[in-house]
């Protein structure tokens, strides 16, 4: 049995299944590559049900044990193309019309995770260290496309606010390559990028590592290209997500981090060059008080 054919057995039985096997299945359902990687009491763990629930699961689908319930899911991971965003939208729109409370629960469930992942797994250490190489660095650069172009357009808004060292990778008019132009050993590249990888982001990541400059790659995987083909500081995040894309949350929350340490290391010239930025606001009304723009 295949992973297709099994996933659609589970579905065709989910009306039928107790609460308990439900819950199971719809794990199963929503995090295939668990099942492929966590043995049956971790899956179970993370499933929030007892192994017992599992193994009547397995049997009920007629597989003789985990490890043949494995298998498909670990084939799977071995052969899966490129990620479909038709697909993914297929699977929400089902899992949709049975409950949409189900859905958002899911969606909360998954980004709270994915914020304790980034503090215990990531760690402050590694914020930090990645903070500091930023704060030593001539000029900062900054990319990010896609799905993560916010992140990287956020962190490039709020630090250019109290620095002015820093240039966006933002690609207008194909300019991408010019934005990186000088890049050297003193300087240092924050490259955001998730599956499916940007090749922009990734080109980026290529030419600064060859140029010596420090590269900070803020990924979903040690693994990740960004990572593996350099020697390059990774800030591995989990980006699950039961929507269409990968989650942003994660990477927003990073950025946020690094900018709350730059900042609080800063020094009387961050809080110079934030003084003078607000009066520039002011000064433009960027802003509204009491319904008033600001002078």
């Amino acid at each position: 049995m295949d992973y297709q054919d099994l996933s659609q057995q589970i579905e065709d039985a989910f009306e039928g299944m107790s609460a308990q096997l439900k819950r199971a299945a719809r794990y199963v359902l929503d995090h295939p590559d668990d099942v492929a990687l966590l043995s049956m009491r971790q899956f179970a763990t993370k499933a929030d049900v007892h192994p017992s629930t599992m193994m009547r699961l397995i049997k009920e689908l007629g597989l003789n044990g985990y490890a043949a319930f494995q298998e498909p899911h670990r084939l799977r991971l071995r052969t899966r193309p490129e990620e479909s965003f038709s697909g993914d939208a297929r699977s929400i729109q089902k899992r949709g019309t049975s409950s949409r409370a189900a859905l958002l629960d899911d969606l909360l469930e998954t980004e709270h995770a994915n914020l304790v992942d980034l503090q215990h797994s990531v760690g402050y250490d590694v914020l930090i260290e990645c903070a500091d190489t930023i704060q030593a660095a001539r000029r900062v650069f900054v990319c990010g496309a896609r799905s993560s172009y916010p992140a990287a357009f956020y962190f490039h808004y709020a630090y250019r606010m109290f620095n002015d060292n820093i240039r966006l990778l933002d690609g207008h008019g194909d300019t991408s390559a010019d934005n990186l132009r000088g890049i050297g050993p003193d300087d240092v590249l924050l490259a955001i990028s998730v599956a499916p990888y940007s090749r922009m982001t990734q080109n980026a990541v290529n030419y600064a590592a060859i140029q010596g400059a420090n590269v900070i790659a803020m990924t979903d995987s040690s693994v990740s290209p960004m990572v593996k083909e350099h020697n390059t500081k990774a800030i591995v995040l989990s980006t699950k997500s039961p929507s269409l894309f990968r989650s942003v949350v994660p990477a927003m929350t990073a950025v946020q981090a690094l900018l709350l340490l730059l900042l609080g290391e800063g020094g009387d010239a961050a809080l110079d060059e934030l003084s003078a930025t607000e009066a520039q606001l002011k000064a433009f009304g960027v802003y509204r008080v009491s319904g008033k723009a600001m002078s």
